[in-house]
């Protein structure tokens, strides 16, 4: 919870402070909601699925703070209480093919066995589309990440180390109306092979209005530490606003 507050109010310092000493800044909204029941003879499943991200941006610096939270249970047995906070931030973005990126991350996972965790780092990236309607980039930094997982249910695996953080990123807009768009990390200890992080998000929206769009989310995360993955393909309405 300690991360969770320092990121929550780093956030908040950054946007105080962002938005006095500029005229220029562009601010950016997004929710959304969604979720499922699934009831029959032979069982009674559910599952909530929220998240949010806003972010304040310039010509050269951009800050992104973000949160999510999902919840589900099956035939009484929680399934997932998933929770996840992150900060972000990129330099020179806008106005040069390499621009420089930080951030940090805090998020628990009963589906992962995640009891706290903590990442933060920083790197550079290469834009190698920018356009209107295509942009691709690619990243690579260090990453610095405090862990207390679960390898059993009942033994504890405390432990800190360095990772190599590779992401591909892309966004592609069709007709204005159609957006395919995601974010895909490769995360591997330097102290140990075999110890690997895979997180994918990709997202298919279709705009209903200027600020309404049908999305569907597919999300994909392992930890080969504990030998657990997730899977969640989840759809519906998301509110986004730009001013």
């Amino acid at each position: 919870m300690k991360y969770v507050c320092a990121l929550l109010l780093t956030l908040a310092c950054y946007i105080t402070s962002f938005a006095q000493y500029s005229d220029s800044v562009h601010y950016y909204a997004r929710a959304a909601s969604t979720g499922s029941i699934n009831s029959t003879q032979d069982g009674r499943s559910y599952l909530l699925n929220n998240n949010f991200k806003i972010g304040i941006s310039k010509k050269k610096i951009a800050l992104n703070g973000s949160g999510g939270w999902i919840y589900g249970k099956q035939d009484g047995v929680i399934t997932n209480n998933d929770f996840a906070s992150s900060l972000d931030f990129s330099l020179l973005r806008g106005v040069k093919q390499i621009y420089y990126w930080g951030l940090a991350n805090y998020d628990k996972s009963i589906s992962l066995k995640i009891n706290d965790r903590f990442q933060g780092g920083a790197g550079i990236a290469y834009n190698v589309v920018d356009k209107k309607n295509v942009y691709i980039s690619l990243s690579d930094g260090i990453l610095f990440e405090n862990s207390d997982l679960f390898l059993k249910d009942t033994i504890r695996d405390v432990y800190h180390t360095f990772r190599n953080s590779f992401r591909v990123m892309y966004k592609f807009v069709m007709f204005d109306i159609v957006t395919l768009d995601g974010t895909h990390f490769l995360q591997n200890s330097f102290s140990l092979g075999s110890d690997y992080n895979i997180r994918s998000t990709s997202n298919l929206s279709v705009l209903l209005r200027k600020w309404l769009s049908f999305t569907a989310t597919m999300t994909y995360n392992k930890l080969n530490r504990t030998g657990r993955k997730n899977l969640l393909l989840s759809y519906g309405l998301t509110f986004e606003r730009y001013f």
